[in-house]
């Protein structure tokens, strides 16, 4: 949304709201005449005098507290001509308010408070511009639980799949706002904010809310993603830096980028990576050897990589390495491949 475009709509919710309280004072206001002429005129009671003002305005017409005297009587009438426009305009007003959404809105952000805070180890993503979606898309795919913050609720409207996740409206950068997307439980906090100030912003609440929760944040310039390493980022993602390496080695390596592309889900043959790590296997399949486990024949599936506490990353590991715990192995395959490894190890 350009920025004409969220000052305008800004605008207009201002003026709504203008309107609104506009028109509940000019309820009030008339309450407020009624009530002085009842007690001044027929010597009502505050409650006997605030009934009568309000079957007058309302038109409904019920019974009178008492015969009212002539004086009365006219000033009734004078009443009911007067608030014939104030009523009309007062519930045409709120009539407005609830029908074009905005009650919906509120009514929607309740509820997913109410959803959140049954949620624990989500992932909260800040931000759906052109990094966000993808985020939000891969998540979706991978059925990863996570919650998205936005400020401008048409660009999640325009997301075919936002029926599928929760989403609140409103300033990622805000203490309340984090904690309301459950930043004390969550696992993981990926920020794709365009601005690199309010990525380090964002990093720095979020990890002192949080002192465990794992923090991906995206950066525009080099001197950011130090800064975003010092406030407490587990790893910044430059996108515009990839995306010229990117570019640049489909010339220098066209066949490693077109493997990736099938990593990714670009290429039309999607192939799949996964971690599976030493918790995840059943308990026949724990502290066994690579060869012992045979994956390859079992399931079409091929291990990669693997992450040890004590060495580290190593590619392409050896058959006599022991899965033990706090190991991760990579897995490569396409999607049966990767369903089958899942249904037989895990």
């Amino acid at each position: 949304m350009s920025a004409g475009n969220m000052i305008r709509k800004i605008g207009l919710k201002k003026i709504k709201l203008g309107r609104i309280t506009l028109g509940l004072s000019l309820l009030l206001f008339s309450v407020l005449i009624g009530m002085v002429g009842f007690i001044t005129l027929e010597g009502y009671s505050m409650l006997e005098a605030f009934y009568m003002a309000i079957i007058t305005l309302s038109t409904v017409g019920f019974t009178e507290v008492q015969t009212l005297s002539d004086n009365g009587r006219l000033f009734t009438s004078f009443y009911i001509i007067f608030n014939l426009g104030i009523f009309a305009y007062a519930i045409s007003i709120i009539t407005t308010y609830i029908v074009e959404g905005e009650f919906k809105d509120i009514f929607h952000q309740y509820m997913i408070s109410k959803r959140v805070q049954r949620m624990q180890n989500h992932i909260i993503v800040c931000g759906f511009g052109r990094n966000g979606t993808k985020t939000c898309a891969e998540l979706l795919k991978s059925q990863r639980s996570f919650i998205l913050i936005e400020k401008d609720v048409d660009l999640v409207d325009s997301f075919p799949s936002n029926n599928n996740f929760e989403y609140i409206i409103g300033d990622a950068t805000s203490d309340e706002i984090l904690l309301t997307a459950g930043i004390e439980r969550a696992g993981a906090i990926i920020t794709t904010l365009p601005r690199d100030a309010d990525n380090v912003f964002i990093t720095l609440t979020a990890r002192e809310l949080n002192p465990k929760v794992k923090i991906i944040s995206r950066a525009t310039e080099e001197r950011a993603s130090k800064k975003l390493y010092r406030a407490g980022a587990n790893q910044v993602v430059m996108p515009d830096a990839i995306g010229g390496i990117h570019m640049a080695q489909l010339i220098t390596k066209p066949e490693v980028i077109e493997f990736l592309n099938l990593l990714t889900g670009v290429s039309s043959e999607h192939l799949k990576l996964e971690d599976f790590s030493y918790n995840e296997l059943k308990d026949e399949f724990k502290d066994k050897t690579i060869m012992d486990l045979d994956i390859r024949r079992r399931t079409g599936a091929t291990v990669i990589g693997f992450k040890s506490q004590r060495h580290g990353f190593t590619i392409t590991p050896p058959g006599d390495l022991k899965i033990t715990e706090g190991d991760t192995m990579i897995i490569i395959g396409n999607a049966q491949n990767i369903s089958a490894f899942k249904k037989t190890y895990g």
